[in-house]
């Protein structure tokens, strides 16, 4: 009886996300301020800011909660309310009906290990063409290159996100904010 009420409000959440997104008509907000320290993992730290409580509640719809509540670390590469409001309402109710295919879009945005903006210009310095590669949790590759002066992370599938806020850092991990979701095939 649990898991039904869940879902509605999941979804209740995200179409009142979605809405409103669509709905403004005024400038991106500036970056969201860095966290002054870890207090808690990185659900917990998305969950409490602003910028990110519609993945936590999609996180929590796949079933990836517990897994990223661990020790970790792990490297979340986050897309932010406003990215996750670009999705098609279509598009985003159907990952929300089914739960294994949510957990392998979030999957996409997953790294094990903790690795900070400055790991990741030391990893893209240390190559002669600025880009790297690092395995996702489901062992899919993530291609990061500078592009235009920006991190830019790719899929396997040809989805791209520029990464716009560094260094949110939680105890069992860092959260890095994306302008758009990888959703995959």
């Amino acid at each position: 009886m649990k898991k039904p009420i869940l879902i509605v409000a999941v979804l209740l959440t995200f179409s009142l996300f979605s809405n409103t997104l669509f709905a403004q008509t005024a400038p991106a907000p500036a970056a969201p301020a860095a966290a002054p320290a870890a207090t808690g993992n990185v659900i917990a730290t998305m969950t409490s800011s602003d910028d990110y409580t519609a993945l936590s509640v999609a996180l929590r719809a796949a079933g990836l909660a517990e897994t990223l509540e661990g020790a970790g670390p792990y490297t979340i590469f986050a897309p932010t309310n406003t990215a996750i409001g670009k999705l098609p309402s279509d598009q985003l109710d159907a990952l929300m009906k089914d739960p294994a295919k949510l957990a392998t879009a979030l999957k996409f945005h997953v790294v094990s290990g903790q690795y900070t903006k400055a790991d990741l210009i030391k990893a893209l310095g240390a190559t002669k063409e600025r880009k790297t590669t690092m395995k996702t949790l489901d062992g899919e590759t993530l291609t990061l290159a500078v592009v235009n002066g920006k991190l830019q992370l790719s899929d396997a599938h040809g989805n791209t996100a520029f990464v716009n806020h560094f260094d949110l850092t939680a105890t069992n991990g860092v959260i890095h904010g994306l302008d758009a979701v990888l959703v995959g095939k």
